[in-house]
C-alpha cells in the first residue's frame, strides 16, 4: 500500500535490489558518505514519511543528526526499501546527472568513486554491488597511496633530522672530548693539590692533638687547684663563721651584763629549785619536821606502795608520758621538724607541713609552759624562709653545710647538765646522740599523738 502511494520503484533498482547483495561490510568511507546523504535528505521529508525509529531526530541539525543517528539511519536505509526509495528520490532531485549516469550503467569517470558508490548504494541500479566494491577498493588504494606518501615524507623528514643529529652529535662529541681533556688536566692538578692539602691537614691534626693534650693537662691542673682553693675557702669561711658566732655571743653576753656560764648556772639553779618543789609535791612531804610517831611502821592512807608506783609506769607511745616530761621544771622540748612532719603528713607541701607543726607546738607550749625549739634542715634552701615564729616556739634552720641533726646535737650540748631536755625524733642516730649528751629522746609518733589532742 505505501509502495503504491509513493510511486513505483524504478525497474533497475527493484531488479538490482532483488538480485544483488553485498557480501562484505560497506567500506567505511562509503558508509560515512551514505550517512551524510541521508542526513542531508532527511530534512526534506515529513515526520510521517520517516521510519518510526528516526522520527526523534527530525529536528536535529544535519551535523548532530550525523553524529547521533548515523547507525540508526544506516540500519533504516538497509531494512526499509520505502525509506531508501524516498532518499533516492531526493538524490535524483539533487544530483540528476549522477543518477542518470548510474541508471545508464556508465558513471562519470571524473566523479569521486566514494560519491558514486554512496549514490549507487542508495539508488541500487544494476551492478551497484560492483560499483560499491570498486569504490571501496579505490578508496583503499587512495588511502594506501596517501599513507605511502605520508610515510615517504615522514621518512625524508626523519632522514634530514638524523643527518642533522649526526652532525650535531659529531660536533658535540668533539666539544666533549676537548672538555674531557681539559677536565682531566684540571683533575690531575686538583689531585696534586689535594695530596698537598692532606699532608697539611695531617700535620695540623697532629699539632691540634698536642695542643689538646696540653690544654687537657692544664685544665686538670687548674681544676685541682680550684678544688683545693674552694676547699680552703670553705674551711676559712667555716672558721670565720665560728669566730663571728663566738664574737656575737660574747657581745650579746656583754650587752646583757652576764656571761654564758652565769646564764647556764642560773638556769641550772632554777631547775634545781623547781625540781625540789616538784619533788616535794610529788612525794607529798609534810612542811614540818618529822615526829616520833612518824617513825612507827604502819600503813597510812594515801601513801603509795611499791606496787602502786609500778602501776604508774607509762608506755613509750602514751601521750601522757610526754606530758610528764614537759611538766618537769625548766623542761626544753627540741623537735626534729621535717622528721616529725614527714612521719605524720608527708604528702603535704613543705610550707604547709611547717605551718601545721608550728601551730600545734604553739598550742602545746601555751598548755605546758615548757620551752620549745623546732629545728628544720636549711641545707637546700635557695633563699631565706619568710616565716613568723608562733608565740612560745623558737624556729631554727640549719646553716649551709650543717644538717638539722647536727644543729639538734649542738642545742643539746649547749644546755647545762641536769636540765630536762626532750628531743622528738625518729632518727635513731639523732636519738642515740642526744641520749649520750643527757637528753631524753621520744618518738615523733608520740609527739604527733600528743598534738592531735591539742
Amino acid at each position: 500500500m505505501e509502495q503504491a502511494a509513493s510511486g513505483a520503484e524504478p525497474a533497475g533498482t527493484a531488479g538490482g535490489d532483488a538480485a544483488e547483495t553485498l557480501d562484505r561490510p560497506l567500506p567505511e568511507g562509503v558508509r560515512r558518505r551514505v550517512v551524510a546523504l541521508v542526513s542531508e535528505a532527511f530534512g526534506g521529508l515529513t515526520v510521517a514519511e520517516l521510519p518510526a525509529q528516526l522520527r526523534q531526530y527530525a529536528r536535529f541539525t544535519p551535523n548532530r543528526r550525523t553524529k547521533f543517528a548515523g547507525n540508526a539511519m544506516a540500519a533504516a536505509l538497509e531494512s526499509d526499501p520505502l525509506f531508501r526509495q524516498r532518499i533516492g528520490e531526493r538524490i535524483v532531485h539533487s544530483q540528476p546527472e549522477l543518477a542518470s549516469a548510474l541508471e545508464s550503467g556508465s558513471p562519470p569517470a571524473a566523479a569521486d568513486p566514494v560519491d558514486v558508490a554512496a549514490a549507487a548504494y542508495v539508488l541500487r541500479p544494476a551492478g551497484w554491488v560492483k560499483l560499491v566494491a570498486a569504490a571501496g577498493e579505490e578508496a583503499q588504494r587512495a588511502d594506501a597511496e596517501r599513507a605511502d606518501e605520508e610515510a615517504r615524507r615522514e621518512l625524508e623528514r626523519l632522514g634530514a633530522e638524523l643527518a642533522a643529529a649526526r652532525s650535531q652529535t659529531k660536533s658535540e662529541t668533539e666539544r666533549l672530548r676537548a672538555e674531557l681533556e681539559a677536565a682531566r688536566k684540571e683533575g690531575e692538578a686538583l689531585h696534586r693539590k689535594l695530596r698537598s692539602a692532606q699532608s697539611d691537614v695531617k700535620r695540623g691534626e697532629a699539632a691540634l692533638r698536642r695542643v689538646r693534650a696540653e690544654a687537657e693537662a692544664f685544665r686538670a691542673e687548674s681544676a685541682a687547684q680550684l678544688s683545693a682553693a674552694e676547699s680552703e675557702t670553705r674551711r676559712i669561711r667555716a672558721r670565720l663563721a665560728e669566730a663571728e658566732s663566738a664574737v656575737e655571743a660574747s657581745r650579746r653576753a656583754a650587752r646583757e651584763g652576764r656571761s654564758v656560764e652565769d646564764m647556764r648556772l642560773r638556769l641550772l639553779l632554777d631547775t634545781v629549785l623547781e625540781s625540789a618543789q616538784g619533788l616535794r609535791r610529788e612525794l607529798a612531804l609534810p612542811p614540818a619536821a618529822s615526829r616520833p610517831a612518824d617513825l612507827v611502821d604502819a600503813e597510812r592512807p594515801g601513801r603509795m606502795s611499791p606496787k602502786d608506783v609500778a602501776a604508774r609506769a607509762l608506755s613509750e607511745m602514751d601521750p601522757a608520758l610526754l606530758d610528764q616530761l614537759l611538766a618537769l621544771p625548766q623542761a626544753h622540748l627540741i623537735v626534729d621538724g621535717y622528721n616529725v612532719t614527714k612521719t605524720g603528713y608527708p604528702t603535704m607541701p613543705l610550707e604547709k607541713q611547717r605551718l601545721r607543726l608550728l601551730g600545734g607546738l604553739a598550742m602545746l607550749a601555751a598548755q605546758t609552759g615548757a620551752e620549745m625549739t623546732c629545728v628544720f634542715d636549711g641545707a637546700e634552701l635557695a633563699a631565706p624562709v619568710l616565716l613568723a615564729p608562733p608565740r612560745g616556739v623558737r624556729v631554727l634552720f640549719s646553716k649551709p653545710g650543717v644538717t638539722a641533726d647536727e644543729l639538734i646535737r649542738q642545742l643539746v650540748r649547749a644546755e647545762p647538765p641536769g636540765r630536762p631536755v626532750v628531743v622528738a625524733s625518729t632518727d635513731r642516730e639523732v636519738a642515740d646522740g642526744v641520749a649520750r649528751a643527757g637528753a631524753r629522746p621520744v618518738a615523733s609518733a608520740l609527739l604527733l599523738k600528743r598534738l592531735s589532742r591539742v
